[in-house]
């Protein structure tokens, strides 16, 4: 069977350490999907595909990211991206399955904590399934094998430093 992993915290490499899992998994011969919440915009691991034929990125967001209350757009993208997942899960896909930023559609009541652990427990027995985001509910925390918080000690956008392309995005 496989694991529930929950990589959360408000230092930066969450979403980076689910595609380091993903592209070690690809490069095992697993199957990989990867469903990105309220994210929408460009960023370079959209790519991937290209390069690495047996990972499949999607996105269920809009072009910019939630800052104070979500839309009704941003609600429609989540639930619609959490239902196709959703039955990837359940019915086991793919070999592995990242959810990028889940937790932050949580935290923004997209979707419910409950939603989500419905479908972690009626899953199929074959996906390793990782959920990403800061905010991470301490009901994913107790439910999952594995967590990881990644703490922020220091950053360079306290010196003024933009988000760089293959970087950041």
């Amino acid at each position: 069977m496989g694991y529930i992993h929950v990589y959360t915290g408000n230092g930066k490499g969450k979403t980076t350490a689910a595609f380091g899992l993903a592209i070690r998994a690809a490069c095992a011969g697993k199957s990989v999907y990867i469903a990105q919440f309220v994210k929408g915009m460009k960023y370079s691991e959209l790519d991937v595909s290209k390069y690495i034929p047996n990972i499949v990125v999607e996105q269920h967001g809009r072009n910019c990211f939630i800052v104070n209350t979500p839309t009704q757009e941003d609600i429609d993208l989540a639930r619609k991206g959490f239902e196709k997942v959703s039955k990837y899960i359940m019915e086991g896909t793919f070999d592995v399955i990242v959810l990028d930023e889940i937790n932050i559609a949580v935290y923004y009541k997209l979707i419910t904590v409950d939603e989500v652990l419905q479908v972690l427990r009626n899953r199929h027995e074959k996906p390793e399934i990782i959920l990403t985001g800061r905010y991470a509910p301490e009901e994913f925390v107790e439910y999952a094998d594995l967590v990881s918080e990644i703490l922020e000690i220091k950053h360079y956008y306290q010196k003024g430093v933009t988000a760089r392309k293959g970087i950041e995005f």
